[in-house]
Order: C-alpha cells, then sequence, then structure tokens
C-alpha cells in the first residue's frame, strides 16, 4: 500500500468494517516510537457550529397556530 502525493492512503474494505470506520468518521492519528497508529477520535463534548444552530432552530418552533392556520397563511387565504 503506497502514500498519494496527496497524502492519502487507502484502507481496505475489511478493515474499515472491522474497525467500524464509516464515511465521515472523525479519526485521530497518534505518533509511537515504532509507528503511527490509527484510531477513531472521540466524540468533542463542546457541539460544533451546525450541531449549535440545529440546537437552537429547535428550541425556536414555539408557535401556537395549528397546522391548517399555518397552511392557510401560506397560501394567502388568511
Amino acid at each position: 500500500m503506497r502514500i498519494t502525493s496527496k497524502g492519502q492512503v487507502t484502507i481496505p474494505q475489511a478493515v474499515r468494517e472491522q474497525a467500524g470506520l464509516l464515511p465521515q468518521t472523525e479519526v485521530e492519528f497518534i505518533v509511537e516510537p515504532d509507528g503511527v497508529r490509527l484510531i477513531k477520535a472521540r466524540p468533542s463534548r463542546s457541539a460544533s457550529r451546525g450541531g449549535a444552530v440545529v440546537g437552537r432552530l429547535r428550541r425556536a418552533g414555539q408557535v401556537s397556530m395549528s397546522t391548517d392556520e399555518i397552511m392557510a397563511l401560506t397560501r394567502g387565504e388568511g
């Protein structure tokens, strides 16, 4: 296995499956005296920027109208 000019390497599918490395999995490289170890990154305790935005949006939907009333407004019936 070779590292490309961009510093990329392909992890064989069998290894990815055994380690549970799915697409978008965050990983860390740990440099050791005899080589480098790749591990799954621990989940961050702080919310990501996108996660914080979604959290604020989830709390923002406090409307006292029914679905029918909202639909009437969006259709211009009210």
